[in-house]
């Protein structure tokens, strides 16, 4: 009997802007007068460093002072706030219905600390019982601890939890190995991405429940 459901956010609850991140980039890189292409490249590659720890000490390993630091911050706190505000059709009602069923819902995302620390102010944040964040547990996906994780804070067993994502970061594999059910959301047409996961895979968060029946 599934107990809870656990999402991944980027491309899954919310769709993820690439040109939208290089723009954000670009910005914090004129504001520096550096580079864009390096910065971006600099950028990109302290992910693994930036997803996994507070962002201030990331943020002075790439040279700036304290003054750059606050700045570069209030940017970044801006634009994440602004791409969690518009959740994909149909991911609130989702969220609605699930919790309406008497499931919990959780939340398992790799980002860095501008999420969590904006994450009250998201439309998904009433809506969602247990939020795992990779930068504020020094975990990311697919890390078998980090699924645990969510799972032991919805006081529940992997195996009564649903894990729903678009497949980044090895998630949905991750997510089988510690015994989870895996699910596949991707864009209706991309028939590529949805080649790479085996299992269930749906295009619309709105299938979500027919699934649980």
């Amino acid at each position: 009997m599934w107990r809870a459901v656990i999402f991944d956010l980027y491309d899954t609850l919310v769709d993820y802007d690439d040109a939208a991140s290089r723009a954000f980039s670009d910005s914090v890189a004129d504001f520096l007068d550096r580079p864009r292409d390096d910065f971006a490249r600099v950028w990109r590659d302290g992910r693994p460093l930036r997803e996994t720890g507070p962002l201030a000490p990331y943020l002075r390993t790439l040279g700036l002072d304290a003054a750059q630091t606050r700045e570069v911050t209030a940017r970044r706190l801006d634009w994440t706030r602004k791409l969690v505000s518009r959740p994909r059709p149909g991911a609130i009602e989702a969220l609605r219905r699930l919790r309406a069923r008497g499931l919990a819902t959780g939340l398992i995302t790799v980002c860095s600390e501008d999420l969590p620390m904006v994450w009250d102010q998201t439309p998904f944040a009433p809506f969602i019982d247990v939020a795992v964040f990779s930068s504020s547990v020094g975990l990311r996906k697919p890390d078998p601890r980090i699924y645990r994780l969510a799972c032991a804070q919805l006081e529940i067993e992997p195996q009564a939890a649903i894990f729903v994502g678009d497949g980044a970061n090895d998630e949905l594999a991750g997510a089988e190995r510690v015994g989870m059910r895996a699910i596949m959301i991707h864009r209706e047409g991309d028939e590529a991405a949805g080649q790479r996961f085996a299992g269930t895979r749906i295009t619309r968060l709105s299938q979500l429940t027919a699934l649980l029946d």
